[in-house]
């Protein structure tokens, strides 16, 4: 202790954990932990792969109520380059139960995911509807639980709208972009996206197909029907050998 005044005073107390240069270097490099993000990164039987949910509806620039499960496509843009910059992780499997949301912002991570050399396996949990239809064909391999669904229909727009030809035209322009990136990332082709996009009858008050798991790999959107334990297999097997 110091003395000062003839008073007595106390050392300063950190409460900063020690430890050592690596054990600083790990934590620096460490992708945000499931309480920041809701995703997690573990060892798996082959390597580190990285769990990455898209819950609830995707915000883009718009912020929502905080009554709305969101997935910000600000976090997941970083968390996207940090594992493709990643030395440690080996594979990324994303978890898809959204029931869309921002089309652009869907579209600028659907090409993100479709861009990256790690390997990369999608599974639709629950329900990957809208924009979710570009974000789970954006992997490499995509998966569907028996129970889940997916919903196709014409893009959509909230709010006041000018009813001038412009303004058709760029819904064109935005539904076709979806069109052609679902078609290029799976088995399906643009005429019959396109069909299953305009189909009557069977959405309420709007245009489209709602399919279930086994009619979405029938139809060629996704690969296979499966689970967990069926999706991890398949990204075990994409992923590199150990050096």
């Amino acid at each position: 202790m110091q003395m000062k005044n003839n008073e007595m005073i106390p050392p300063e107390i950190s409460t900063e954990k020690e430890g050592t240069a690596d054990d600083h270097h790990e934590r620096d490099r460490r992708i945000p932990n499931p309480t920041d993000m809701g995703c997690v990164t573990v060892d798996g039987r082959r390597g580190t792969i990285h769990c990455l949910t898209i819950i609830g509806q995707i915000e883009g620039h718009n912020e929502l109520s905080a009554e709305t499960k969101t997935t910000k496509y600000e976090h997941l843009i970083p968390q996207l380059v940090a594992i493709e910059e990643s030395s440690d992780v080996r594979g990324l499997l994303i978890m898809l139960n959204t029931v869309g949301g921002d089309i652009e912002a869907g579209l600028a991570l659907a090409e993100l995911i479709a861009s990256m050399r790690t390997p990369t396996v999608s599974l639709v949990l629950g329900g990957g509807h809208s924009i979710g239809v570009p974000l789970a064909v954006s992997a490499k391999r995509s998966f569907i639980t028996p129970s889940a669904t997916m919903t196709i229909h014409p893009v959509r727009m909230n709010g006041l709208l000018l009813g001038v030809p412009q303004t058709m035209s760029y819904f064109e322009q935005m539904q076709e972009r979806i069109v052609q990136f679902v078609a290029d990332h799976s088995r399906v082709d643009t005429d019959r996206y396109r069909a299953i996009m305009l189909e009557v009858g069977e959405l309420s008050m709007d245009f489209g197909k709602i399919l279930t798991g086994k009619q979405a790999v029938q139809e060629g959107l996704i690969d296979e029907v499966g689970g967990l334990s069926q999706a991890l297999e398949c990204l075990y097997g994409m992923m590199p050998e150990d050096d």
